[in-house]
């Protein structure tokens, strides 16, 4: 069982800044990577920002330059800091984990529970 537990999210005025956490736990050997996606009524779940095992980063092209992922491997938390936040990124925002459970196993991919984030004035 893996469990991912996400916080930071709120309500913030247009120009604003939100930190998310995402702190996974559980039977984890290994992560492959962790990222942040996000998703409004009606839309399909979009990515926001992924960073893999190496930290390597990947950024929608919306958020490029405004958010940005970073991780603390020693915790296996993920965090999508987000400033200068428009309307247009209010959403429920979902971590996501791709871990492997032993050496030899495939990848595994985990959900969080989401999180919401509203701009507003």
């Amino acid at each position: 069982q893996v469990q991912l537990v996400e916080s930071g999210g709120g309500l913030v005025q247009p120009g604003g800044s939100l930190r998310l956490s995402c702190a996974a736990s559980g039977s984890i050997f290994s992560i492959s990577g962790m990222g942040w996606y996000r998703q409004v009524p009606g839309k399909e779940r979009e990515l926001v920002a992924t960073i893999n095992s190496g930290g390597s980063t990947n950024y929608a092209d919306s958020v490029k330059g405004r958010f940005t992922i970073s991780r603390d491997n020693a915790k296996n938390t993920a965090y999508l800091q987000m400033n200068s936040l428009k309307p247009e990124d209010t959403a429920v925002y979902y971590c996501n984990l791709k871990y492997y459970q032993d050496l030899y196993g495939g990848v595994f991919t985990s959900w969080g529970q989401g999180i919401q984030v509203t701009v507003s004035s």
